[in-house]
């Protein structure tokens, strides 16, 4: 792609670029009171071709969040509410006969989308949860021996109830690990509660996103030339080794049963990288990676059932770690 184009309306030059992903915080800030952590980190996952997990209390606005954010970048999304009776057959798609031409024909599923909310997904059987396992690490699903690839950009927002445990399947480590981040959704300030209710009273409706003024900002092109410059942002060794020593001190810490993976050390590179571009940078500095270490690994960190028992989490463990690893100079 040549930088000097023009793109969607937008400048072709990664200025440009940045400008239009940087103007999502605002645009959905119009119905979204208070998130901007979470729409930054939706975005560094669109930009690492990444997932996420949102974790929060219900009535904190992760489904219209998501949508906020679909709107903004006029891609399509899609919402399925995860229950016990859940079969991995509505997520994917299946074959379905047609009585008119006598033959099977493929019937997509929600998967096939660009945004996929998963409402709830501790709540269906690790059966249904692993039906996402291929869609979301290999961007296809395999119906009847035959792989079907999904739409480009692809990514799943999966959501999940911090405090209610009875009646849920935990998401097993293999499939939290395809998680790019966990993102934390908190009950808004008194302050952002008052401006939440304020809106309501003067008529806002959240299943009209229109009424509210949210309307596209960027585009899908954009975001694909965001990628590419992403993708030109410097890493020096000393900051590879950073990340390296911090996930390595996961696996050594006195109150951890399964430390960060590889996988983990990648994409907390990833998201940091993306991190720097999105901050006007062409290069990744300690703070970048610092800034992205909770929400890249506080999902990969097992804590030992005695250190719970003591208050320890792994937001903790992982700022103890942050606090003792000497960041290059």
């Amino acid at each position: 792609m040549d930088p000097t184009t023009d793109n969607a309306g937008q400048s072709g030059r990664p200025d440009g670029v940045r400008a239009a992903l940087e103007a999502l915080r605002a645009e959905i800030a119009k119905a979204v009171v208070g998130q901007d952590p979470a729409v930054t980190g939706l975005v560094v996952a669109l930009l690492c071709r990444g997932h996420v997990l949102l974790e929060g209390v219900p009535g904190v606005a992760k489904t219209l969040l998501v949508r906020a954010l679909a709107a903004t970048l006029e891609l399509d999304t899609k919402r399925v509410q995860f229950t016990p009776d859940l079969m991995p057959s509505d997520v994917t798609g299946s074959l379905v006969y047609d009585a008119r031409t006598a033959e099977f024909s493929f019937q997509p599923g929600p998967v096939f989308t660009n945004l996929l909310l998963a409402d709830e997904i501790n709540r269906t059987p690790p059966k249904t949860q692993s039906s996402l396992l291929e869609a979301m690490e290999e961007r296809q699903v395999t119906v009847d021996g035959s792989p079907r690839p999904l739409p480009e950009p692809f990514l799943v927002a999966a959501t999940q109830n911090p405090v209610e445990y009875e009646g849920t399947y935990p998401l097993p480590e293999a499939q939290l690990d395809r998680f790019l981040l966990k993102l934390t959704i908190p009950l808004p300030s008194r302050q952002d509660e008052i401006d939440v209710l304020a809106r309501h009273a003067a008529g806002f409706d959240p299943r009209d996103l229109k009424a509210a003024g949210v309307g596209p900002v960027a585009s899908a092109a954009d975001l694909e030339a965001a990628r590419s410059a992403v993708a030109g942002t410097t890493v020096s060794p000393q900051i590879t080794a950073y990340v390296v020593d911090i996930c390595r001190a996961t696996r050594e810490s006195p109150s951890v049963t399964l430390g960060v993976s590889p996988r983990g050390a990648t994409a907390l590179l990833a998201a940091a990288r993306a991190w720097a571009w999105l901050t006007g940078r062409d290069y990744v500095t300690p703070d970048d990676v610092k800034a992205l270490a909770l929400p890249a690994l506080r999902h990969r960190v097992q804590l030992r059932p005695e250190a719970e028992m003591e208050g320890v989490t792994a937001d903790s463990v992982i700022n103890a770690i942050l606090a003792h690893v000497p960041a290059p100079r």
